[in-house]
Order: C-alpha cells, then structure tokens, then sequence
C-alpha cells in the first residue's frame, strides 16, 4: 500500500471494544477518516449518509451479532467488510459470509492478521477505485462516439456530405477551435436545433 492510495480512503470501525479500536486505528494511520460507532443500528445510520472504503465489525455488536451489518454493507455497495468474530464462531460465521465478500477474522487473532487484513482490504479498494475511474473514462468515450455519431449524421442529412466528409469535418472544428470531438460535435447538434 502506497502512502498515496492510503490517504484517499476512509473506514468505518463498528465496535464496543477500546482496545479493538485501539489495535485497528494503528493499522489505519494515513486513512484520510475514521468514524466510530458502536452498534449497527448507529453504523447503519452512518451508512445512509456516507459512503466508507472499508468497515471493520468487531462481532457481537451490543444489537446484533455483526453478520447482518457485514452483509448489508456488502450488497448496498463496493465498501470492503473485515469482520471480526469470537473465535467458537468462526468456522460457522466464515462459511455463511465470505461468499458474499465478507473477510472474516477469529477473535483473538495471531499477531498482525488484523492489520494484513486492512492492508488487502485497502488493495482491493484500491483495485476497485482503478476500475471505476476506467470506467467512467469508458464511459466519456462512448458518449463521446455516440455524438460525433449522431453529428456526423445530421452533415451527411443537412449538408449532403458523405461520411468520411463528415468525420473530417468535425475533426477539422475541434481542431480549429482547440476542443475535443464530442465538444465539436455536440456544438453541431445545438446549432441544428
């Protein structure tokens, strides 16, 4: 984990326990926020009004026993879950979560699992916000294509210009104006109507 990507993310800590809360901030330093709250009823709240990189659920909760918060985390969004559980439950809450993307750790675990926990949740969400800035890149592009598209059209209709013409033409504009294609061509559009 970079110092760079770790700066950009923000957790969420669900849990009663200092001492918890203690051990998991250390392995946090560099998040950019980190909020607390202490039952999945107030989390829940928290997660209506803003969205996390990463929530950590130090399982039982004083109103639930975590597994649910965990998943409703995971099915309203791309935050990444860690949830930590008594270690008699683990094997049983483990095979019932980690389908849905849930990491699940054993209270108590071996030194370090918590913090290499964080460290590939915060990978992930790294990974994840790569993706979606392709995404919306792709995304540009398209409308991008289906104006000069839709542009190109209304020349070879209105102006009685063959394709090719057309696609010079608008690339000819934004070249003499200093604007992209989809700009041209979207200035085009406005002119017709």
């Amino acid at each position: 984990m970079s110092a760079s990507d770790s700066t950009t993310h923000s957790a969420l800590i669900v849990s009663t326990s200092e001492p918890f809360n203690s051990l998991v901030e250390k392995s946090l330093r560099g998040f950019i926020t980190v909020e607390y709250r202490k039952s999945a009823a107030a989390a829940r709240q928290y997660l209506v009004e803003r969205y996390y990189d990463l929530v950590l659920i130090n399982a039982p909760l004083p109103d639930e026993n975590g597994e649910e918060l965990a998943l409703d985390v995971t099915e309203q969004g791309s935050a990444s879950v860690l949830l930590v559980v008594p270690r008699d439950s683990y094997e049983e809450v483990m095979e019932r979560v980690t389908d849905y993307g849930v990491m699940v750790l054993p209270r108590p675990s071996p030194k370090g699992q918590i913090r290499k926990g964080i460290r590939f949740l915060t990978a992930d969400q790294d990974r994840i916000h790569r993706l979606e800035r392709k995404l919306v890149k792709a995304q540009e592009k398209l409308e991008e294509q289906r104006l000069v598209t839709r542009a190109k059209f209304l020349l070879v209709e209105k102006k009685k210009m063959s394709e090719d013409e057309a696609h010079r033409f608008i690339g000819k504009l934004a070249m003499d104006n200093g604007i992209s294609r989809g700009a041209a061509a979207r200035r085009l559009l406005e002119d017709a109507t």
